[in-house]
């Protein structure tokens, strides 16, 4: 039995300058012998791997970007074949519901779909099952790459579809690869390992409150009451779809307002998508060790209201997915969340303060990276619609960090008090595009408690006072779930990032 994973099978697109790894099963103790050829049929690379538990991996020298490949794997008299492989940039697009909502659902996803042709770009979906079993080996056999084509599409991510099309457009001589590995409602702890999860505290504790919300239940009792909620939350997705065709563009309120809230109630149990450690052993393993150019990150939203700690938890599995997938300076892009809080809801700072937990990852962890969303976002929906600008940060974020030109949101470096004027020191100058007074600073004394401040805009540098504040010693900005008066923009167009000094 020779089993190449399907990421190898016909349109693949393979990572360029990097050792490429081919793997998957074989059986009988064989060898497995791997050759890539380009268009013209000349042989690129050669390489040749043994069996070790059911499995093989071989590893071919770094290539540069081309199309037109085969790909030959070989176990004795068994042998497939890959035609049509591209090398380029691979990307992995990981995450939660943001990053799983799909082209066709996107605002901009119709037109995309109508229009849009490129050959060299191309998306492979991971198949989304949870546990490991008969239903995962089928699902995982029968995946494809699939090429960007009028009219098909519609289910890949509208966020990593609008970063690959940026990417194309300006790289059109290096194919581009997708691989989408998400699942709405996911906390960052399912994409992490169980044992990688106890070296911490923070980790260890979702999987004990986990353990004890699923205590003693079976898989039977665990698909049952997933079957009772899968047919409650599918009957009222179809109300809302039915609703939607018959009120294009409604906003969320008023689609709320017809269905009813979402009935968003998954139960805990052995076979739950949402369990700490559980993708991570059915969908991350299906891609590594896969050789990627970076990986695209979009999550958080399920962990804003259980953890003041995610910083530590993202930086568990930047460690990890590096290790899986055999790369220490593996890039991490990944996204800070938007403004959002439901409606009638009180303001609980807890989004705020992710944002801040995203940044100082990205301020700790060499070799990542992360795109501003301060401007977007929508009230009452915490699925907004419009993913272009989401999309097309990510790819500017790419280009400053992988291909040498790129814009970034401006952001805070410092802060120096002089008197009782408290400056703040960015990174880039800033300015508010249709005048008025900057909105959404605050200062604080040496008593701790934060005030409205007034700013005078000096460039890069934001002099901050308030009446009442005779020595300022903290300041920040944007410190809230959600506001619609984001007025500090860098000259660049984008947002500046919220900070806490």
């Amino acid at each position: 039995m020779l089993k190449p994973a399907s990421l190898f099978t016909d349109g693949a697109v393979l990572c360029r300058r990097k050792e490429i790894r081919i793997f998957g099963e074989v059986s009988g103790g064989r060898a497995v012998t791997v050759r890539l050829e380009d268009a013209a049929g000349r042989t690129l690379a050669e390489a040749a791997a043994e069996e070790q538990n059911g499995r093989f991996l071989a590893l071919l020298r770094p290539q540069e970007a081309q199309a037109g490949c085969r790909l030959t794997i070989r176990a004795g008299e068994e042998c497939a074949e890959a035609r049509d492989v591209a090398v380029g940039d691979v990307f992995l697009a990981g995450g939660q519901s943001n990053m799983e909502l799909e082209l066709r659902n996107a605002r901009e996803g119709p037109e995309c779909l109508r229009e849009a042709e490129d050959p060299l770009l191309r998306f492979f979906n991971v198949p989304r099952i949870a546990v490991e079993g008969p239903a995962l080996r089928k699902a995982a056999e029968e995946a494809r790459w699939q090429p960007v084509r009028p009219g098909t599409g519609g289910e890949s991510s509208a966020v990593a579809w609008f970063f690959a099309r940026k990417i194309r457009q300006r790289n059109p001589e290096i194919p581009v690869g997708i691989i989408g590995c998400y699942w709405g409602g996911t906390s960052v702890t399912c994409w992490t390992e169980e044992e990688t999860l106890r070296t911490d505290a923070e980790g260890t504790r979702y999987l004990e409150e986990y353990a004890a919300q699923s205590a003693g239940k079976s898989m039977e009792t665990y698909l049952e009451e997933e079957k009772r909620f899968q047919d409650t939350m599918g009957a009222w997705n179809r109300k809302m779809e039915e609703f939607r065709q018959a009120h294009p563009g409604a906003a969320w309120k008023e689609i709320e307002a017809a269905c009813g809230y979402a009935p968003w109630n998954p139960p805990a149990g052995p076979g739950s998508p949402y369990r700490p450690g559980g993708l991570a052993r059915t969908m991350v393993a299906q891609a590594a060790p896969f050789a990627l150019t970076a990986v695209l990150f979009y999550q958080g939203e399920e962990d804003t209201w259980r953890t003041e700690h995610y910083d530590r938890l993202m930086i568990l599995l930047i460690r990890e997915w590096r290790k899986r997938f055999r790369d220490a300076e593996l890039p991490f892009l990944f996204v800070q969340l938007p403004m959002w809080l439901d409606w009638g809801a009180e303001d609980t700072f807890r989004w705020a303060a992710l944002r801040l937990a995203q940044a100082a990852v990205r301020d700790t962890v060499r070799n990542t990276g992360m795109v501003c969303l301060l401007d977007q976002g929508e009230y009452g929906n915490i699925h907004p619609a419009v993913k272009r600008p989401v999309g097309e940060r990510l790819a500017e974020l790419a280009g400053s960090m992988l291909y040498g030109k790129g814009e970034v949101s401006p952001r805070a470096r410092g802060k120096y008090t002089e008197g009782e004027t408290l400056t703040v020191c960015l990174s880039a100058p800033v300015r508010i595009p249709e005048g008025g007074k900057a909105c959404l600073l605050e200062i604080a004394g040496e008593t701790g408690a934060y005030v409205p401040a007034e700013a005078e805009i000096l460039g890069d540098r934001l002099r901050l006072r308030a009446d009442g504040i005779r020595f300022p010693v903290r300041a920040r900005y944007a410190w809230t779930d959600y506001s619609d008066r984001v007025n500090l923009f860098g000259e660049n167009g984008l947002p500046l990032e919220p900070f806490d000094l």
